[in-house]
């Protein structure tokens, strides 16, 4: 078994309590060992991941809100190996007791799921549903005769590969999707070379120089930030650097000597650019850790136990660590040249804000304890550390806080029945209980004006007590909880789990699958099919980046090597909706974000159209860190009317500026003059169709033949213009001015094909291949 079963490991757990008062009238508990193969076939792919792992384990766990009861179970995700199977075991043998025991002729297991015997999580499934149809088969399978012959198990044995029929894309156009998605360049010709000599099997070198490329750490920190969102943050120097312990450094750019520069209109632009690069270095932080560490192939646990920081010349300053730092830099007036440090203990301006530490320094624990994810994600009088504590799981371990309270009661009824709601109604404590104490290990940075404060009169005791998943953290290790945190956080096996995902949505713009929920839904079993199999590669590639000393290169390398990657479509079409449920989030098929864009153009014409880099990028689906935090992942009119635009510039800019260059120089069109016209000779037409076989290439990624329907179609269009201009009068012999303004010595056009070529080029980057990837 592997890393989860994700589904698989979230149910059954809550489904049962065994009372003790009520075990006398029960007849006699099963004790067998419950592990025919059937059994347990039906219990690993049934039982648990439909019923057990999503109902059941966030209670009946130790540090669950049935802790106390007589059915605990194991969370298989939370081992690796052969304890998971072990845990899984466990987790049937229990159930397998369970369902043996009865309660006036039923069994007791189906009776505490519908909400009998005060079952604490109350009816978690409703009598005929699928998930009690579920548990019913194993009440019988556990109840049956040895002699009995088994009902047949649904199996996917007899299914065709998950893959099947799924077309890949080869090795030369899955080097220009990488190439693209993570340089925002071509394939160079030596790079081509190698994979067509050696296939797939030379990507694996190729990707280790990409990786080595300041491109890919560009990508990497965009990619990281639309995860972690840490720029997005209004006010950095008040907020980061907080009165309380930097007000005599962090405003240092208002006293900066700049008298050298005469004019004072001109000294005051230098100032407001002074403090504009200041306020960048310090929202650069966050995500330089992360380059850092990849850059320097670290071990990616750093993200949460890294003890130092990544400070500039202009950041140091702020922190008030210039003087004993500028000897490190190699330019000490380089705003974004980044460098590693340790700070010091904070100093506040009394004793009674000085932040505590064993050591004299400050407790950094990576992304955890940096300003800027602290005040990413601050607290309030009422919040109480929780949204901290719930983006913790998000990001670091891969789990929905808010999932695990999925069931809904009546607010003031729980309000009015217990003193504490949070810590003792079920319906809070499945939550509270994981979020509480981790919230309680940031107790130390609970200022609302900036980050370190220690709350007036302690930490609250109406929550449960700072600690991780049960483990209590120890009074001594207060000051440095963050530490504390991190040091677990990464032994836990959703860590790696977690990390791959994220590698994931880098390279696809999409989030992992979740398990599907709803068992009455007509498609669940491809849903749960296509989430297995994704599971599957995801937990695969977690081993291999967690052996790997965590190396999150790896996890790169591993992902555009499978299948879900080179995913390219179906070969043919599909009749079954289960089939086509089951490839519904197959291959990597995403609008690229504004920045991408961008890149792809630059790579494709030489520079980039510029416009999706400032007043365009939100309308175009990108994000601002702050109010718009997710990319848009389908067109909207004004993205329609965006491309259009993006699709006329473009063409008119570089088309009539490439003939105008020498043949060998060119991009566009290196083996096409402008005196070539469609239908002239079978000579032409074919130079035409090989130009046009050029610009696929170039523009879309496609390797198409001169005869292909493609190629034809572009033809046709381009044959088109030239006929429809050759029948009209007075057209002008020139481009338009627009298009030849800034182009020396542009060539004229009497045949009107430069324009047609313009058109060729403005529909090419209307095409789906060149706007998505």
């Amino acid at each position: 078994m592997s890393f989860a079963t994700r589904s698989a490991m979230l149910v059954l757990g809550a489904l049962v309590v065994l009372s003790p008062g009520a075990r006398g009238q029960d007849s006699k508990p099963y004790t067998g060992p419950a592990s025919n193969r059937n059994l347990d076939d039906y219990f690993v792919k049934e039982v648990w991941p439909k019923v057990g792992a999503v109902l059941c384990l966030q209670c009946h766990i130790k540090g669950g809100d049935a802790e106390e009861s007589k059915l605990i179970l194991q969370d298989p995700r939370k081992v690796q190996g052969h304890a998971q199977e072990e845990a899984l075991r466990h987790n049937r043998d229990a159930l397998a007791r369970l369902a043996s025991v009865k309660h006036k002729d039923e069994s007791r297991l189906l009776v505490k799921v519908t909400g009998g015997l005060k079952h604490g999580g109350e009816d978690i499934l409703k009598p005929g549903s699928k998930g009690y149809l579920i548990l019913a088969e194993f009440v019988r399978r556990i109840n049956a005769p040895p002699s009995t012959t088994p009902r047949p198990l649904v199996d996917d044995k007899n299914l065709p590969p998950f893959f099947d029929g799924v077309t890949m894309l080869d090795a030369r156009r899955l080097l220009r999707r990488v190439t693209l998605s993570l340089a925002g360049r071509l394939p160079t010709d030596a790079e081509r070379l190698i994979v067509a000599d050696k296939g797939l099997s030379g990507l694996p070198i190729l990707l280790d120089a990409l990786m080595k490329e300041d491109a890919f750490y560009d990508r990497l920190r965009e990619g990281f930030n639309d995860i972690f969102l840490t720029v997005g943050i209004d006010d950095p120097i008040a907020s980061v650097l907080s009165y309380e312990h930097f007000t005599k450094t962090r405003l240092w750019t208002q006293k900066f000597d700049l008298n050298h520069i005469a004019d004072a209109k001109a000294r005051q632009q230098a100032r407001y650019k002074l403090d504009a690069d200041y306020r960048k270095a310090l929202l650069g932080e966050p995500m330089k850790l992360v380059e850092h560490i990849v850059r320097h192939d670290r071990p990616f646990t750093e993200i949460v136990t890294a003890d130092y920081i990544l400070v500039t010349p202009y950041s140091a300053r702020g922190y008030g660590i210039f003087e004993e730092l500028k000897d490190k830099f190699k330019n000490a007036d380089d705003p974004f040249e980044y460098v590693p440090v340790k700070l010091k203990a904070l100093k506040g301006r009394s004793k009674a804000t000085d932040q505590e530490s064993a050591t004299g320094d400050y407790p950094h624990a990576g992304m955890l304890g940096m300003f800027q994810y602290l005040r990413r994600y601050p607290t309030t009088e009422t919040n109480r550390n929780r949204l901290r504590a719930r983006m913790y799981y998000q990001h670091f371990l891969g789990v929905d806080a808010l999932d695990l309270a999925a069931r809904v009661s009546d607010a003031a009824a729980v309000s009015a029945k217990y003193k504490i709601p949070t810590m003792q109604a079920s319906e809070c404590v499945v939550c509270h209980k994981t979020i509480d104490p981790v919230a309680g290990l940031f107790q130390d940075y609970y200022s609302f004006e900036g980050v370190y404060g220690r709350r007036k009169g302690g930490w609250y005791d109406d929550m449960f007590p700072a600690g991780f998943e049960g483990e209590k953290l120890p009074p001594a290790e207060r000051w440095r909880a963050l530490q504390w945190l991190g040091e677990r956080t990464v032994k836990d096996p959703r860590f790696a789990v977690a990390m791959v995902e994220h590698v994931y949505y880098v390279l696809t713009g999409r989030k992992v699958l979740l398990a599907p929920k709803d068992l009455d839904d007509p498609l669940y079993p491809a849903k749960h099919r296509a989430y297995q199999a994704q599971r599957r590669q995801t937990e695969a590639i977690a081993e291999r980046f967690a052996k790997s000393g965590f190396n999150i290169k790896i996890a790169f390398k591993d992902w555009i090597a499978s299948d879900f990657y080179r995913a390219d479509g179906v070969a043919t079409a599909l009749d079954s909706p289960l089939r086509r449920a089951e490839l519904d989030d197959i291959g990597v098929v995403r609008m690229l974000g504004p920045e991408q864009v961008e890149r792809k153009l630059n790579a494709i014409f030489g520079q980039p159209w510029g416009k999706l880099r400032d007043q365009l990028a939100i309308l175009y689906g990108g994000i601002d860190s702050r109010e718009v935090t997710e990319r848009a992942t389908d067109p909207s009119g004004a993205m329609g009317a965006i491309q259009r635009i993006l699709a006329n510039d473009v063409a008119c800019k570089h088309t009539l500026r490439d003939f105008a260059l020498k043949p060998g120089e060119r991009r566009l069109f290196p083996g096409i003059e402008p005196n070539v016209l469609p239908g002239s000779s079978p000579e032409a037409d074919a130079q035409i169709r090989r130009a046009i076989v050029h610009l696929h290439e170039l523009i879309l990624g496609r390797y198409d033949a001169v005869d292909s329907k493609d190629v034809t179609r572009t033809f046709e269009l381009f044959a088109g213009i030239v006929a429809d201009a050759k029948l009209q009068k007075g057209i002008e012999n020139r481009e338009a001015y627009n298009c030849r303004a800034n182009v020396p010595d542009a060539p004229n056009d009497p045949h009107y094909t430069i324009r047609a070529w313009r058109a060729v080029v403005t529909y090419l980057l209307r095409r789906p291949e060149f706007l998505y990837e």
